[in-house]
């Protein structure tokens, strides 16, 4: 029997960071939550579940990748503080590449920002 596939296409995400320190500092300030980091893992530093089965990913301190503007786009989840996100971002030094867009068919809307390392990262918000 085939397991059933998970509701997720999406199952973890990493972020490359060149300074763990100061890019797990930005991201817990523009989005208001503290990142979860474990002695096992030194070179990272995790989004919060919301609940057991979402998904999730991290910052990865690089040592084989590079942040970059190139390529793929995570989106991180700004339900209701989509403004305020993009406003914080703004001031811990992000700078906006794509400022806040409607999307169709009811899907929300997303923006996107260069973060301190250099990585494009996408906003979204279903409300």
């Amino acid at each position: 029997m085939t397991p059933e596939r998970r509701a997720n296409n999406v199952v973890w995400f990493e972020l490359p960071v060149n300074n763990l320190t100061r890019a797990t500092e930005f991201y817990e300030q523009v989005f208001s939550t503290k990142l979860l980091t474990h002695e096992s893992f030194p070179s990272i530093a995790m989004f919060p579940r919301k609940q057991d089965d979402a998904v999730t990913g991290a910052l990865t301190l690089t040592d084989t990748g590079k942040p970059s503007t190139d390529g793929a786009v995570v989106y991180l989840n700004c339900d209701g503080q989509l403004d305020a996100v993009i406003k914080r971002a703004v001031a811990a030094g992000a700078q906006v590449l794509q400022e806040v867009v409607q999307l169709p068919a009811g899907i929300g809307w997303s923006a996107q920002l260069r973060d301190l390392d250099g990585n494009r990262v996408g906003l979204h918000a279903s409300w």
